[in-house]
């Protein structure tokens, strides 16, 4: 009995391991606006071209594990009817900054059926695409998890059809190597016990730990192994209740693995779980980016 329970099991136990961050999207009105913050705190970003929506461009900056930090931002003189029909538009008009993170599946259909069983619902694939501005066309399709906007309290899904390392590098090789990668998501909700039941019940998560961080006015809860922490306001009129009631439920931070930080500087230090998390100067940025050493 307890041999059959293990391998009906066994796939969702799986599922923590394949948490593997595709990328995260930081989402405003402006791409260049967005660089320019960015490379303000030492981080530099290629453009990627616009989207075959003819509604958003983007321009990202990928790492040595394969994962980037995408920013989109609306096409100048995109149509107000394609921006209303737009999944992101709320984000994309209010410069919500942190909006959604994406994970690299490649078997689509078998995650699909996976989250399915599991009781979370999850859209049909949506088939996107872009041209780099050196003219490479890339092709993928995506799929939303739970009925929140696509990526934005779970992660969506993400399949290629053209190279993927065609999306990632678009000059070959990784845009900057002092970060291995991003490590985590921070996702704002308004409640954290019920937040965790949701996790734990798609990806088969164990109980998380917690702690709290009156800096970041939040308790917060991380599962180990994975790259997601929730964090629930502590106070009504914090910057974090302030982002839910405007935005929702989303990501309100994101973080990178640091292999070499050293030039970095940090506006703010937090402690959490034990381990350092250094942060960029949010005033300058917008929103906000933290780092922590690699493992």
């Amino acid at each position: 009995m307890v041999r059959v329970l293990f391998i009906l099991l066994f796939p969702l136990l799986l599922a923590a391991a394949d948490l593997r961050i595709d990328h995260i999207t930081v989402v405003g009105t402006s791409v260049q606006r967005m660089q320019s913050a960015l490379s303000s705190v030492g981080i530099a970003t290629v453009y990627g071209g616009p989207h075959i929506d003819h509604t958003t461009e983007m321009a990202l900056v990928s790492f040595p594990d394969g994962s980037y930090l995408e920013f989109i931002a609306l096409q100048p003189g995109a149509a107000p009817d394609m921006i209303d029909r737009h999944v992101w538009a709320k984000y994309l008009r209010g410069d919500a900054g942190p909006a959604a993170w994406a994970l690299r599946t490649t078997d689509l259909a078998a995650e699909v059926q996976r989250l399915k069983a599991a009781g979370i619902p999850v859209s049909d694939p949506q088939h996107s695409g872009r041209d780099r501005p050196d003219g490479v066309h890339l092709e993928w399709e995506t799929a939303s998890v739970g009925p929140e906007p696509r990526g934005t309290f779970f992660p969506f899904l993400i399949h290629d059809f053209t190279p993927r390392n065609q999306r990632a590098f678009p000059q070959d090789h990784p845009v900057n190597k002092d970060f291995r990668g991003v490590s985590g998501v921070v996702i704002a909700v308004r409640d954290l016990d019920a937040s965790v039941g949701q996790f734990r019940q798609a990806y088969g998560l164990p109980e998380p730990l917690k702690q709290v961080d009156k800096q970041f006015d939040a308790r917060l809860a991380m599962f180990g192994g994975t790259p997601v922490v929730l964090a629930q306001p502590l106070t009504r009129d914090s910057w974090l209740a302030q982002r839910i009631n405007q935005f929702g439920e989303l990501p309100c931070a994101f973080l990178l693995a640091a292999d070499n930080s050293a030039r970095y500087h940090a506006a703010s230090t937090s402690i959490w779980f034990g381990r350092k998390i250094s942060w960029f100067d949010a005033e300058k940025l917008g929103w906000r980016l933290g780092f922590e050493p690699a493992h």
